[in-house]
């Protein structure tokens, strides 16, 4: 069985490093990009099932990072959790119409779930999503 892909947009080193490992060890493949620009280059390439996105980052933010993969038609429907400390992060999560926000500092047991439930909500590569998942906490 392969590893499930997932990109970690995060331009905070310690964040990419804790979230790369934890994913890792349960059994995800993991990419990072420092940036949303990065982001861009490595999901168009790599294509991920998730993306765990930081708001807050310089070059490109994840705002515009969202509107850019939405644009995208082989982007557009691979599902994003927002992973920030912005106090409205919730608020920008459904603005973005996100599939969830785990605000930091994050529990990382919350984190690992929110994207397990994610990779069992089945969509086919590249189509086009009919419903979103249950937002919960959102």
């Amino acid at each position: 069985m392969s590893k499930i892909p997932v990109l970690v947009i995060d331009d905070d080193s310690d964040a990419r490093t804790l979230l790369e490992l934890a994913l890792s060890v349960e059994g995800f493949a993991v990419r990072c990009a420092v940036n949303g620009a990065d982001a861009l280059r490595v999901a168009r390439r790599w294509r991920p099932d998730v993306i765990l996105l930081d708001l807050a980052m310089p070059v490109m933010d994840g705002y515009a990072f969202r509107a850019a993969q939405l644009l995208d038609p082989v982007l557009a429907a691979i599902p994003v959790i927002c992973v920030s400390g912005r106090h409205d992060a919730e608020e920008a999560a459904r603005d973005m119409q996100l599939a969830g926000c785990v605000p930091k500092p994050f529990a990382l047991g919350e984190l690992i779930r929110r994207v397990q439930e994610l990779v069992r909500w089945p969509r086919a590569r590249g189509a086009a999503v009919p419903d979103a998942p249950p937002a919960t906490g959102v």
